[in-house]
C-alpha cells in the first residue's frame, strides 16, 4: 500500500503479522538448535519465552526501519516485507527438515533429499498466500494463469533449493568437528540463499506483477 506521493505506508496490520512472523521464527528454529548441539544454548521455558520477546521485538523494529528507508526508496520495504516472509517460510522448512531428522535420525543420502523436498513443498505454499496478500499487495482473486506463474518460479526455486543442498550434502561429509545433522543445516542455509533470490525477482516481476 502507497499514499498519494507513492511513498509506501505502514499499518497496524503490518505490524500483527510481522509478530506472528518473529514468534513462528522462534518457534520454528527450537528444533534446529536442538540438531545443531550448540553446548551454551539450553533449552527450558525461560528460555523459549525470551526467544520469542526478542524475535517479536526484532521484526517490528526491523519492519518500522525498512518503513522509514522505504519513505526514499518505496522497493526497500517491499523488499522487507519479503525478507520477513522468506525467514519465516526458511525457518519453517529448516524446522521442518530437522524435525523429520530428530524423528527418524536419517540427516543424509536419499532420505535427507526426500525431507528436504517435504519441508520445502510445505514452506512455499505458505508463501504463495503470505507473499501474494502482504509482500506484494496483490488485490486481485487468485487465478489459474497466477497459480501456474507462481508454480513455475516455485518449482525453479525448488530445484535450485534441494538440487544446491543435495549437493552439498553429497560431496561433503561430516567430521570430527561437523556432525551430519550440522552439515544438513548449512547445506540448507546456503540453498535458501539461492533460492530466496531467484523467488524474489520472479515473484515481483513475473508472477505478481501489477
Amino acid at each position: 500500500m502507497k499514499n498519494v506521493m507513492g511513498a509506501p505506508l505502514i499499518t497496524r496490520r503490518d505490524f500483527y503479522l510481522v509478530s506472528l512472523i518473529g514468534i513462528c521464527f522462534a518457534l520454528f528454529s527450537l528444533p534446529i538448535m536442538t540438531n545443531l548441539g550448540l553446548p551454551f544454548i539450553k533449552i527450558s521455558i525461560p528460555f523459549v519465552i525470551a526467544l520469542v520477546i526478542f524475535f517479536t521485538i526484532l521484526a517490528n523494529v526491523s519492519l518500522a526501519c525498512a518503513w522509514f528507508v522505504g519513505k526514499k526508496i518505496p522497493v526497500i520495504f517491499q523488499l522487507a516485507k519479503f525478507g520477513a516472509v522468506g525467514a519465516f517460510n526458511t525457518f519453517l522448512d529448516w524446522g521442518v527438515l530437522n524435525l523429520l531428522i530428530l524423528i527418524t535420525g536419517i540427516a543424509g543420502g536419499l532420505g535427507f533429499s526426500l525431507f528436504k523436498s517435504i519441508s520445502f513443498v510445505v514452506a512455499a505454499t505458505g508463501a504463495y498466500f503470505w507473499n501474494k496478500y502482504w509482500t506484494f499487495n496483490a488485490t486481485e482473486k487468485s487465478t489459474s494463469q497466477e497459480v501456474f506463474k507462481f508454480i513455475a518460479v516455485s518449482t525453479s526455486g525448488f530445484l535450485i533449493n534441494v538440487g544446491l543442498a543435495s549437493l552439498i550434502v553429497f560431496t561433503f561429509h561430516a567430521t570430527n568437528t561437523l556432525s551430519d545433522a550440522q552439515l544438513a543445516n548449512i547445506a540448507a542455509a546456503t540453498a535458501t540463499l539461492a533460492s530466496l533470490v531467484w523467488n524474489f525477482i520472479g515473484y515481483k516481476i513475473f508472477v505478481f506483477k501489477k
